[in-house]
């Protein structure tokens, strides 16, 4: 296997399965003492619904065309998202 020259290297599907690993999924790189790295299923730190910004973007996802932001400007919006 063969390192890009953008620092890429494609994970072989027989391992990706073996990994649970999915298109999107997120990984985590662990270097050990002696030099090996060990790549590993990210696991997330906090709960998706636990992070106020997220849950902001959550509320709004998906309705930049909806009739309540029509007439909507900038500040408005931003005073929205923040709650």
């Amino acid at each position: 296997m063969r390192l890009t020259s953008k620092g890429q290297v494609t994970i072989p599907q027989a391992v990706r399965d073996k990994a649970g690993l999915q298109p999107h999924s997120e990984v985590e790189f662990e270097v050990r003492a002696n030099g090996d790295v060990l790549i590993r299923r990210a696991t997330p730190l906090t709960s998706p619904s636990s992070s106020p910004l997220r849950s902001a973007f959550e509320r709004v996802r998906g309705s930049a065309n909806a009739a309540q932001f029509k007439d909507m400007g900038t500040d408005e919006f931003m005073k929205f998202i923040r709650g």
